[in-house]
């Protein structure tokens, strides 16, 4: 067994990569949500939640150029806070809230696919996972490709959707001036939205396996964000201005009620674009979960036997593995919602430790391949714990 992944990742399936995390399955649903909250002021949620999550995304593309390894979180605790434990404990975490959001997306992917065919639902998730895992473990660049294929059809329903929805007869408030903004609903939707572009983390994990990592990363961390915000807010535009907030905000299909209210046409290809969604989102998360073990492994002799990636195919099979069967096993046993959000809570608490390493790092080692102001992660840090503080009052829900 070698102890070093192929460089076999390029800028493009780096992008596609984080594009499809961070779009994922989520926005089949969360679209309504935000408008149900925010009006036809959505879409300028969006915008904001994306520019709340800038600073901690360049805090990742900064210490993803310094520290290329696969447990990104970990090493850069490590190396900057010098808390090992912390850093396990934090690498932990991302494995955690890897396989619950695989497991979560799984079931809602197989939902969708088992409302236009005619399947046991622990069949669809079984068989759906065994797959994913075997084309995790065959290679990166496979698992990316076909991740990216994935994403490319999942963009095309959703500028589909953006036509139907500028097609459709405008609804009573779609007019000039718009209703005066609704602060209370824009902050609400905004803290709402700041978990859509969740995601950028995740692509840090594949730094062993990118070609001049130092050079790619930053710029598909940040090319991944600014490409997902313009599709949020276009889909978001599209959706208050051809259907009901009130419609919008109570369905679990609201992307569907787009395509209807602009064609007249069902839209049960929807549902199949969205298992897509789902099938990326899930490979996603397992191939992001399988590295931070493979790189924790580098730090933690009790976890060294994660360090080891085939001779043939360069993956961490055991990790990976690992991962798949448990994603499966918590898409069949586990309430997924309930531990999908306290997850995410936990990935601000992670996020707001990170930014705190590159404020210690870029005291003890200044400058760096690719460096952002001394009061970016500041900021980062800032922002995570103000939207954390937000969610445990309740601001989220």
């Amino acid at each position: 067994m070698a102890e070093h992944l192929k460089r076999r990742i390029g800028l493009g399936l780096l992008t596609a990569y984080g594009v499809g995390v961070m779009v994922g399955a989520g926005i089949y649903v969360l679209i309504g949500a935000a408008a149900g909250v925010a009006g036809m002021w959505a879409p300028l949620a969006f915008l904001l939640a994306a520019l709340v999550a800038v600073p901690t995304a360049l805090s990742f593309s900064e210490l993803s150029a310094r520290i290329p390894e696969a447990a990104g979180d970990s090493s850069y605790i490590e190396i900057g806070l010098n808390r090992h434990h912390l850093a396990v404990f934090v690498g932990w975490v991302n494995v955690i809230a890897g396989t619950v959001a695989g497991a979560a997306v799984l079931r809602g992917g197989v939902g969708y696919l088992t409302s236009f065919m005619d399947i046991p639902f622990a069949v669809a998730v079984v068989g759906i996972g065994v797959v994913l895992t075997v084309v995790a473990v065959v290679g990166v660049l496979e698992s990316l490709a076909f991740a990216a294929i994935l994403t490319v059809i999942e963009v095309i329903g959703l500028f589909l959707v953006v036509w139907a929805g500028f097609s459709a007869p405008p609804v009573a408030e779609w007019h000039v001036p718009l209703p005066p903004p609704e602060w209370a609903g824009i902050a609400a939707a905004s803290v709402f939205a700041f978990f859509a572009f969740i995601g950028f983390d995740d692509m840090v994990n594949m730094a062993e396996e990118t070609r001049r990592p130092e050079r790619t990363m930053p710029r598909g961390i940040l090319l991944a964000l600014a490409i997902t915000a313009l599709l949020y807010a276009l889909v978001s535009l599209a959706a208050v201005r051809a259907v009901p907030r009130e419609v919008l905000g109570t369905s679990e299909r609201p992307l569907v009620l787009v395509w209807e209210a602009g064609t007249g046409h069902s839209g049960v290809f929807l549902s199949a674009i969205a298992v897509a969604a789902a099938l990326n989102g899930i490979l996603a998360q397992v191939v992001m979960a399988s590295r931070v073990l493979f790189g924790l492994g580098k730090r933690s002799p009790s976890m060294a036997v994660f360090r080891h990636a085939h001779p043939r195919f360069g993956t961490p099979v055991l990790g990976t593995v690992g991962v798949g069967v448990a994603t499966m096993a918590a898409a069949l046993a586990l309430p997924v919602a309930t531990l999908a959000e306290i997850t995410t809570q936990a990935l601000l608490i992670v996020f707001a430790i990170v930014n705190s390493a590159l404020i210690a790092l870029k005291r003890k080692a200044p400058g760096a391949p690719f460096d952002v102001p001394v009061y970016v992660p500041w900021l980062g840090l800032i922002l995570c714990v103000a939207l954390f503080a937000a969610s445990l009052v309740g601001v989220f829900l």
